[in-house]
């Protein structure tokens, strides 16, 4: 099966979102074991609100910023307006996360309408190049980079720092973390902050290439557990290997068999979750 230029860009674009997305919920999980399905809710919000600043104010900077802050205001709001109350309850995070999803889902429809909403990208990243032989957009090449650049900046954080020593250490055992004195909950609520922010840039990024409409939120939850599950609880490196397998995996069925490109994703997580269950650069043990 030949893998061209165009369809490995295509794919790897496709894995930046994909992280953006998968990121905060990995290591949220991992840390605090709380399982938050309103992570495409947030997605969805930076999309749609990127979409109305973009068109009144004409500038994409200014409309990733404000994608990025709603979504960041949102998910301080769920963390501190709910989630404090539901530690160690999964039963109860997974209907509320999800009650909040289909609440969101609905209000955007109601503010922006059921059809796909579209950004266009800045003026520079508009266009083709071409790339290795062939012809590819722009705006694809550039989200690739840009996804490599927050990839390294969030794995440098949580790898490299005092802060994010903390964080590893909370997901390896919080109550010893605890013992030390260290606030466990503040943490968690810089890193489910971190995630909302992260996960409304991916939204407000991905709305030039896969538009903005009721649905999109389910399709990237789905797939962003699908990369947790491959990657491993709170591993940065393992959700960034885990969007590009799933990503190119899913491109590449969707080329040349488009009716099995869902099956062949969850066939995939299957198997590792039977050869692997800690996925594949998680913490054995957990």
């Amino acid at each position: 099966m030949p893998i061209n230029t165009a369809s490995l860009v295509i794919g790897l674009s496709y894995a930046s979102l994909l992280f953006l997305v998968s990121v905060g919920l990995s290591v949220v999980f991992g840390l605090m074991r709380f399982v938050n399905l309103a992570t495409g809710s947030l997605y969805l919000i930076g999309g749609y609100v990127a979409w109305s600043v973009a068109r009144k104010s004409n500038s994409f900077l200014l409309a990733l910023i404000a994608g990025a802050a709603a979504a960041l205001v949102l998910g301080i709001l769920i963390e501190r307006g709910f989630l404090q109350r539901l530690h160690r309850q999964e039963l109860l995070q997974v209907a509320l996360t999800l009650g909040i999803a289909y609440i969101v889902q609905d209000v955007t429809r109601w503010i922006w309408g059921g059809d796909p909403l579209r950004l266009r990208p800045p003026a520079v990243f508009r266009g083709s190049m071409e790339l290795f032989g062939s012809v590819v957009p722009t705006y694809r090449v550039a989200l690739i980079g840009i996804g490599a650049v927050l990839a390294i900046a969030v794995w440098y954080l949580l790898e490299r720092t005092k802060w994010g020593a903390y964080v590893r250490a909370g997901v390896d055992d919080l109550e010893m973390v605890q013992c030390l004195g260290i606030n466990a909950r503040r943490i968690f609520a810089v890193v489910f902050a971190l995630g909302a922010l992260l996960c409304g840039l991916g939204g407000a990024l991905g709305t030039p290439v896969t538009g903005v409409a009721p649905g999109t939120d389910i399709q990237l939850q789905l797939m962003a557990l699908i990369v947790v599950v491959l990657g491993g609880l709170g591993s940065v490196a393992g959700a960034i290997v885990a969007s590009i397998v799933v990503a190119l995996v899913d491109t590449m069925v969707r080329t040349f068999w488009p009716e099995a490109s869902f099956f062949a994703v969850w066939a995939l997580a299957a198997f590792v979750l039977i050869v692997r269950p800690q996925g594949l650069l998680g913490r054995t043990g957990w």
